[in-house]
Formats: C-alpha cells, sequence, structure tokens
C-alpha cells in the first residue's frame, strides 16, 4: 500500500497545479488574440496602388499653389509642425483658397511604428475620415510612439472619430495599402527628399520644419507669379 502523501506536500501540487492552469490560460490568450498587422516596406508598387491618387489634398483644386509635405507620424518635428504651424496655414491660406496642400507618406526606417501609422490614416481614408485620423495620430504620436504596439491605440483613434471598426480592422488586417506608402516614399526619394518634413514649393525642396510665416511669404510669393504664367499659356480650343 502507498504512502499517503504529507499534508505539505499536497499543498505543493496544489499550487503547482493551479500554477499551471494559469500558465495554460494565458498562453491560450496569447496565442489567440489578434496580432497587430505589420506593413511591409519596400514593396513592390502596382498600378492600382497609384491609379488616381497623388496624396492626400487639402484645399481648393484652382488654389494658385500647391505645396506638398513628405512627412512621417512618427517623427517629433513633423509633429511639431503640425501641432505649431499648420494650424495657422490651414486658416490663412488653405481656407482661405490661397494654398492647395498635399500630404504624402515617407516613412522613415528607424521608425518602427511609422508605416503602421500610415496605413491607418489610410484605413480612415477609406471611410472618408484621413484628416481627422491624420489629426488624432500626431497629436497623440508623445503616447503611441513608445509602446510595445501602437496598434490597439490607433483602433481607438479610429473608435474615437467614428470609423467602422469592423472594416477598419479588415483594412489593417490586409495591408492592403503598403503599396500606396511605398509609392509615396519612392516619389520623395526621387524628388531628392532625404529628411521629414520636407516640403515641395514651387519646385524647390525645403527640408526642416517652416514657420507660417515663411510658407505665407512663399505662397505670396508664388501666387503673384501664377497670373503671368497663366497669360502665357495659350487659350483652350474650343
Amino acid at each position: 500500500m502507498a504512502a499517503a502523501a504529507p499534508a505539505g506536500m499536497k499543498g505543493f501540487y496544489g499550487v503547482l497545479a493551479v500554477v499551471a492552469v494559469i500558465g495554460l490560460g494565458v498562453l491560450g490568450w496569447q496565442l489567440s488574440k489578434p496580432k497587430t498587422a505589420s506593413i511591409p516596406a519596400n514593396v513592390a508598387v502596382q498600378p492600382t496602388d497609384t491609379a488616381g491618387f497623388r496624396g492626400y489634398v487639402l484645399g481648393s483644386p484652382q488654389a494658385p499653389v500647391e505645396i506638398t509635405e513628405y512627412a512621417d507620424y512618427q517623427c517629433p518635428a513633423c509633429q511639431s509642425f503640425e501641432a505649431v504651424q499648420f494650424p495657422d496655414v490651414k486658416r490663412d491660406l488653405i481656407d482661405t483658397g490661397k494654398l492647395r496642400w498635399r500630404y504624402r507618406d515617407f516613412p522613415l526606417n528607424q521608425h518602427q511604428f511609422a508605416r503602421l501609422a500610415a496605413h491607418a490614416a489610410a484605413c480612415a481614408d477609406e471611410q472618408g475620415k484621413f484628416w481627422e485620423m491624420h489629426g488624432r495620430i500626431y497629436a497623440g504620436q508623445s503616447d503611441w510612439a513608445f509602446q510595445r504596439d501602437a496598434g490597439p491605440t490607433f483602433a481607438q483613434y479610429a473608435s474615437a472619430i467614428g470609423l467602422d471598426a469592423g472594416r477598419y480592422d479588415a483594412c489593417m488586417s490586409s495591408g492592403k495599402y503598403a503599396g500606396r506608402i511605398q509609392a509615396s516614399q519612392n516619389e520623395g526619394e526621387q524628388a531628392g527628399v532625404g529628411s521629414t518634413p520636407t516640403f515641395l514649393v514651387g519646385g524647390r525642396l525645403y527640408p526642416g520644419a517652416l514657420g507660417s510665416d515663411q510658407i505665407r511669404r512663399l505662397v505670396d510669393s508664388l501666387a503673384a507669379l501664377a497670373p503671368a504664367a497663366n497669360a502665357g499659356q495659350a487659350p483652350a480650343a474650343p
């Protein structure tokens, strides 16, 4: 007849059993929880990635001047420009019809969540709310940039601006806009962009965060040249 285990050993084995059950539960949860999408870099750009899309544009199609911003959502200087300078640019130049703004993604390799953030904004654009998501992502940069996983935070932003959660999640999981983001980066590289933010104004690149006053002077100068340039064009055929 086997000897009964001492009371102390029974307690020890009981604790082991509880620990094992908890461990299995945690493992099961880790395996079953949704994984954050990973947006690949250096993908082959397909014609469908850029068809009908030239960037995220804000402002009148008839504005005499266009500025293209190449930026990275995880870039602190880009966030500073968005928070401090861009509101004045929008109010004084974009909203008044003087300037058309074109935003292009230029995710830097050292920023692990830059492409994920750009893709989250693209998925919001799919539901007509790019600029709302754009603003949220930049405003929260100091929070999500240092997280182990920024995906859930972007999903919270999506919910806060009223996106359809199922549609947003499916968009993120598919990584469907990886090619669009890559095409944007390729465009910047071909233009000579090497850092963020960089602005393309009147055919010239301006690296570094421009001030709103400097942008206003550039716009006024280029707008003054626009009528002369248009006057030299041949009239359109009837």
